[in-house]
Parts: structure tokens; C-alpha cells; sequence
């Protein structure tokens, strides 16, 4: 069994990794901290792990390097770096859930997270956890950032066009739209029940620290630099992103085409699915599990055909915890989909 510990585990997304891994066959959960919750018993704080005897701890790492051999950080950016480089360095392996090192030069995380970082040589070896498009890096490496949300949805939804000459780079739009638990478990005014309820709002437009992810991964992809319109908002449900991308189209070219070069591309992909023709993708049929559903639209009726792409993921699984545990299962050669739900639950 492999012994593992998530650092920072009181949080939404650390519950969820908690709830996956105590029903993965080839995992032992060893230790959970969490700061405010320290001695107390997990099941106080949910009471859905009453079947764990398992206590939150303080994060002491000298004493938390003995308990495993893989290590989650749930912890919040800028307080991952240090923890990652010294658990990198005592030869743990890290899936780190933070941004801290997602993108692949220090000065861009540092203009967007004002925040200086202290590891630059580390995040070279760091890589960016997105098994679609990085698996075989992800099999060898011992330090996995595991990617934002936001992004999981938009470069999974674009990434079969970047390689092509379809599409106009430089005309871009995504706009998303967020369940509330995407902004933590943490109290803050905006994202109170009355704030939330009724009311659907966007933020962040144009200055989203998942901005610079996207555009990172999409000019990889693209092997040219691409900026994008992105706009997130928050809409008043628990989980779950609905990303709609468009893009307009350099040549007449059907969506039959385009959507065979999708099927393609995510044929051997356990976890994305190609919806057939004329089928919405929705929040609900993707909750709970490590999915990404896509479906794509064309629209010829504009002076500038347009090509619309619509995914949609649970943010705390696919977008989070769920992508943690899948890049675990590649780190440790298990089956990629052990551990991982099959199906939405019932309504």
C-alpha cells in the first residue's frame, strides 16, 4: 500500500481528496493536517468520515517526512513552495494543488501572484499535471502541480485546435462560469448565501490569476504566444464549471471535421468525453466524478464564422482533487482510474 498525507486537508478540496483516497484499493492515508483543526478528529469537522479514526495535525514536516511516501498540498499559494522543495528534496514525491508551481517561469507567477518565489530552480523540474497533454513526464517526475480549475476546463476544451490551422489564435474568448466552492471553504462577504443566491456575477475580468495557466499551456500547445479574453463568474450552485470558448475560423472547414480531429485527439483519454452532435454538456452530468464533457458548435450566421466549444467539469474533482489522485495513480504505475467514481450520482 502506498502511504500518503495531505497537507492542508480541512479545506473543500482537501475533503474531497480525503473521501477518494479512503476508498482507493492501493492507498493508505497516513496523516491529514490542517492549522485551525489540529487535534481534533476529522469526523468533528465532516462528519461524512466518521469511519476514520484519523486526527488533523499540525504541519511539522520533520515529523510528517516518516508517515509517507507521497505527499497532497492543499496548502494555499505561496505556502506550498517552501513545503514542496523540502519534501522534493527528502525524496517524497509532491502533487502539488496549489499554483505555486504551475507556470514555468518565476517572474510571470510573481507579476500575477505578487509574491516572490523562493525556488526558482525547482520549478523546472515541476510538471504541469494535466495528463492529456503531459502523461509520460507525469510518470517520471516526483513533483506534479496539479492545475487550476478554470484552466483544466478551457485547455482541455481548446487543446485539438492549437495544433491546427482552423482557428484565428489571436481571437480567443473564454468565459466560464464557477459553483461557489471554487473560492475555498474560508468566510468572505462575497461569497456568502445571500451574496450568492439569486444572483450570478463576474469578477476578475481580464486580470484572473488562471490567466496566465491558460496561456501558457495554449501556446505549448500552439508552439506561438497566445493571450486570451477570459472571464469567470460565480453562479450559485455548490460545484462544478461551464466553460464556453470561442474562437473564429481562418477557412471553411465543417464541424463533422472538427469534430473528428476532437475524437481523435482524446480517443485513448479515460476522462474526456466527446459528446455526439447537437448535445449540451451540463454541470450535473459531470458532478462528482473526474469527467470532462465537450461539445462543439458552429456558427456560420456572423460575418466571421465562429467555432464554439462548451465543457463543463466538477471543479473539485476534475479541476482539482480527482486530477490529484488521477496524476498519483500515473506517479505510482496504478491503473490511471483507480479510486476515481464511474458515474454521476442520482439527482
Amino acid at each position: 500500500m502506498l502511504k500518503v498525507a495531505i497537507l492542508g486537508g480541512s479545506g473543500y478540496t482537501g475533503a474531497e481528496l480525503l473521501r477518494l483516497l479512503l476508498q482507493h484499493p492501493h492507498v493508505q492515508v497516513t496523516a491529514i493536517t490542517s492549522e485551525r483543526s489540529a487535534g481534533i478528529p476529522v469526523s468533528d469537522v465532516f462528519l461524512n468520515f466518521r469511519h476514520t479514526g484519523l486526527k488533523f495535525e499540525s504541519l511539522h514536516l520533520e515529523k510528517l517526512t516518516e508517515k509517507a511516501d507521497l505527499f497532497f498540498l492543499c496548502l494555499p499559494h505561496k505556502a506550498s513552495q517552501e513545503t514542496a522543495a523540502v519534501l522534493f528534496e527528502a525524496g517524497k514525491k509532491v502533487v502539488d494543488l496549489s499554483a505555486d508551481y504551475r507556470l514555468k517561469t518565476a517572474k510571470v507567477y510573481e507579476d500575477w501572484y505578487k509574491t516572490t518565489h523562493k525556488f526558482k530552480g525547482l520549478i523546472k523540474k515541476a510538471v504541469y499535471g494535466l495528463p492529456e497533454l503531459y502523461r509520460k513526464e507525469i510518470a517520471q517526475t516526483a513533483l506534479v502541480a496539479n492545475p487550476g480549475c478554470y484552466p483544466t476546463s478551457a485547455i482541455l476544451g481548446l487543446a485539438p485546435l492549437m495544433g491546427a490551422d482552423y482557428i484565428d489564435h489571436d481571437s480567443i474568448v473564454v468565459d466560464s462560469k464557477s459553483g461557489t466552492s471554487g473560492a475555498g471553504r474560508n468566510p468572505a462577504q462575497p461569497f456568502m448565501f445571500c451574496e450568492v443566491n439569486e444572483s450570478v456575477r463576474a469578477y476578475g475580468i481580464s486580470v484572473h490569476r488562471h490567466t496566465p495557466e491558460i496561456e501558457q499551456e495554449l501556446s505549448l500547445l500552439s508552439e506561438k504566444k497566445i493571450k486570451i479574453s477570459f472571464t469567470p463568474h460565480l453562479i450559485p450552485m455548490n460545484r462544478g464549471i461551464l466553460s464556453t470558448m470561442y474562437a473564429r475560423l481562418t477557412r471553411k472547414v465543417s464541424l463533422q471535421t472538427i469534430r473528428k480531429a476532437y475524437v481523435k485527439f482524446y480517443q485513448h483519454e479515460p476522462f474526456v468525453r466527446v459528446l455526439d452532435d447537437g448535445l449540451y454538456p451540463s454541470t450535473w452530468a459531470v458532478k462528482g466524478t473526474n469527467y470532462c464533457d465537450i461539445s462543439l458548435f458552429m456558427n456560420r450566421r456572423t460575418k466571421d464564422q465562429t467555432i464554439i466549444i462548451v465543457s463543463t467539469i466538477d471543479n473539485l474533482l476534475k479541476g482539482a482533487s480527482g486530477a490529484a489522485v488521477q496524476n498519483m495513480n500515473i506517479m505510482s504505475g496504478f491503473e490511471e482510474t483507480a479510486g476515481l467514481p464511474a458515474s454521476s450520482p442520482s439527482p
